[in-house]
């Protein structure tokens, strides 16, 4: 049912029952005046009270459409809120099972993860070198240890009595007075060879010194393995 007071729809059933004893009071008071069209003072002062009870009803009605008016827009905003919320709801929802996916998919290929270059390795450290006296012995067993690595034939027993017969293991000996020093190239050393031989013979890694004691030994074992086989088939001058 549709009831209008003043432009007002659709009132509560409470505010129903108010306007309408608003409007009978009105209603009365209209027909009371009607009735008596030769009213006193006193009746147009109950007039002026009928209009009274009009306006208050116009105005109850005014009151009671800007209270709806403004419940609409409260009802409006919080269905809009309730929206606006169900809305977020549903994408954290979605947004936590995708997520989830993610998580449980174990066998989505993954790309490669390039590995670091190893760190080159270090150079092992140099054997010590070995130590080796400064005498006769000492330069014989040095001298010893590069022919072997040079693959060339001799003894320690057959270095040191050519040693010993050709300087008596001085190094420094030199012999000026054989043919080798008449011809201008005298012998020279423990083992006594000229420059030329010791040149022609001289064993790579040993210095090119005549006078070190391990350079002449090893020419000289090389120079005695090419024209007698060994140092140790040498028994005399060579």
């Amino acid at each position: 049912m549709r009831s209008t007071i003043s432009g007002y729809t659709a009132l509560s059933k409470a505010h129903k029952f108010s306007a309408a004893g608003l409007v009978t009071a009105a209603g009365a008071a209209a027909l009371t005046f009607a009735l008596v069209p030769q009213a006193s003072a006193a009746d147009a002062h109950s007039v002026a009270a009928v209009k009274t009870v009009a306006q208050s009803a116009q105005d109850f009605g005014a009151t009671q459409d800007s209270a709806l008016a403004k419940a609409a827009d409260t009802a409006t905003a919080e269905g809009k809120a309730d929206a606006k919320a169900a809305v977020k709801t549903k994408t954290d929802a979605e947004a936590k099972a995708k997520a989830g996916t993610e998580r449980a998919n174990r066998s989505t290929e993954r790309k490669a993860i390039k590995a670091e270059p190893a760190a080159p390795a270090a150079k092992p450290a140099a054997p010590a070198k070995k130590a080796y006296a400064d005498n006769v012995d000492g330069w014989i067993s040095e001298a010893l240890d590069i022919l072997r690595a040079k693959g060339i034939p001799a003894s320690y027993e057959g270095i040191k009595k050519n040693v010993m017969r050709e300087s008596t293991g001085n190094p420094r000996a030199i012999n000026g007075w054989d043919v080798n020093a008449v011809n201008g190239v005298p012998s020279k050393g423990l083992l006594q060879m000229i420059d030329p031989t010791f040149k022609a013979y001289h064993v790579e890694g040993t210095s090119w010194d005549i006078y070190d004691p391990v350079a002449n030994i090893t020419a000289a074992c090389n120079y005695a393995a090419d024209k007698y086989g060994s140092m140790d088939n040498v028994n005399s001058a060579y």
